[in-house]
């Protein structure tokens, strides 16, 4: 029976570790953790406020320090996976993680909560592209659907689930408190998480014995050892991001950021000839450039990017508007996403199973399902202020929402990596992570902008309706993207 032409190619030397899925139990866990630090924060920001006596700008920066540190440091964490081993690499950003998870819970002035904040991030993006490097590493054709799907539904579930626990943890230990423990609860996880990674990761002096997919790849290269990090590329890149995400998570306080954005255009187009540089005089760039003549993967990376920038912005608007609009309270603010974390697992493992079969359709039909959560939601709202429907419909309609990041991440994953070469797998998932976190905080700034430009001059409904419009703007040009890479891979036969 031959493979499916959307399969990864197969690696006819490729000796399965009889480890993985305990492996990817520990990677699932522990990118759970660390995702779940970014959604449940939105909910307790005013508990900070009150047990802080934090400003707006210190709340603003409680945010905006881990999004900032977490997307600097993806790409050059990802590459020193690939090269010096992602085990460790992954279990230090775990560590930093699981302390700095700790002296958060503890802070007892802003300042304090926003430079561990800023240490909490730099763990997550230490770990993160490694789990999708180790991905790559262990498992082979359907398998790694299967576990890009695990690893899909356990992202889309942090990502709905977050504001549910943080309003559940601020309803029982109170206004004061309660911010605290959504930073104390990672501990226990990050214990238990970090005790069976050094149990079940393979130890070094194994690989004499059960070579790895790395060294693999290296042998059929001559046994050439690819041991360069590139610290230049790695610092434009590094400062490159930065520049770009500053203005988007800071415009509020300091409106001269926006003068950053074309000199990180210019550090681009450094980085760029850099990296091209690099492989000219025969090193090994942190990103490869031919990375992007793969229309999988350049596609596959800008979809994930666009999908980011709009329906990330979903939950933020909907936060707002059941909290500041309606007057419900946390813990209901976060309730209504419930029934969406469920359809993410539900599509995430059904699609787990059917990429492979399917490609990029996948994608695309959870993309319509994206378009019609959001016109079904905006209905709900508007029923809600003209004749007082309830707003619990929105259950329902955000239902449609949790699908459709079920069938578009973890699919997408598997499509944008399946040509990507194993020594690059963990920069590569780490460009694609950096895409992601652009869009989300480029995405989170103009869609919340949009949203609050309309409520000084009209009411909530109006404020959704044009929020949602917007968020509906970019997912479309998401799906003439997607719709573009399935007709290429049409044309090449691998559908």
């Amino acid at each position: 029976m031959s493979a499916s032409p959307n399969q990864p190619p197969v690696d006819p030397d490729f000796v399965p570790d009889p480890g993985r899925w305990r492996i990817l139990t520990v990677l699932l866990v522990t990118v759970f953790m660390a995702l779940l630090g970014v959604s449940i924060v939105n909910v307790v920001l005013p508990s900070i406020e009150i047990g802080l006596g934090a400003t707006q700008s210190d709340i603003q920066w409680v945010l905006s320090g881990y999004a900032l540190s977490f997307g600097v440091v993806l790409v050059a964490a990802g590459r020193a996976g690939d090269i010096f081993g992602r085990g460790p690499i992954f279990i230090a950003g775990l560590i930093t993680f699981t302390l700095s998870s700790v002296a958060a819970g503890l802070a007892q002035d802003p300042v304090s909560l926003n430079f561990i904040r800023f240490i909490q991030g730099i763990g997550a993006g230490l770990l993160n592209p490694q789990a999708i490097g180790m991905i790559q590493q262990y498992f082979r054709g359907e398998e790694r659907a299967r576990a890009f799907g695990l690893l899909g539904s356990v992202i889309g579930v942090s990502a709905a689930i977050g504001p549910l626990i943080g309003g559940l943890l601020v309803e029982m230990a109170g206004e004061e408190n309660g911010w605290r423990w959504t930073f104390l609860v990672n501990v226990p996880v990050g214990v238990l998480a970090t005790f069976l990674a050094f149990l079940w990761f393979p130890k070094p002096m194994r690989t004499r014995t059960a070579p790895s997919a790395d060294q693999d790849t290296r042998r059929a290269r001559g046994g050439r050892e690819p041991r360069d990090l590139d610290p230049v590329g790695a610092m434009l890149l590094g400062a490159v991001v930065l520049v770009v995400l500053l203005p988007f998570v800071e415009s509020r306080e300091a409106a001269w950021v926006w003068a950053l954005l074309p000199v990180g255009l210019a550090g681009l187009v450094a980085w760029v000839w850099w990296e091209n540089r690099y492989k000219r005089i025969g090193r090994s760039p942190m990103v490869d450039p031919a990375l992007f003549r793969l229309s999988s993967f350049a596609n596959g990376t800008a979809i994930s990017g666009l999908y980011m920038m709009g329906m990330t912005s979903v939950w933020v608007l909907v936060a707002l508007y059941l909290q500041d609009g309606l007057g419900r309270t946390a813990l209901e603010a976060g309730l209504v996403g419930l029934p969406a974390a469920v359809m993410v697992a539900v599509g995430s493992q059904w699609a787990g199973g059917k990429v492979t079969e399917y490609g990029r359709k996948v994608v695309i039909w959870g993309i319509a399902s994206a378009l019609v959560g959001l016109a079904s939601s905006v209905l709900v709202v508007h029923l809600n202020q003209l004749n007082g429907t309830s707003i619990w419909w929105l259950l329902l309609s955000l239902s449609f929402v949790g699908a459709a990041q079920g069938l578009v991440v973890s699919p997408n994953q598997t499509l944008t990596l399946a040509e990507v070469p194993i020594d690059y797998a963990g920069s590569a998932g780490g460009v694609q992570q950096t895409g992601q976190r652009i869009g989300t905080a480029v995405g989170i700034a103009l869609i919340t902008a949009i949203s609050f430009a309309t409520l000084a001059q009209a009411n909530w409904a109006a404020a959704i309706t044009i929020g949602f419009s917007a968020i509906a703007v970019i997912v479309l040009a998401t799906l003439a993207i997607a719709v573009k890479d399935q007709r290429t891979r049409v044309r090449a036969g691998r559908v």
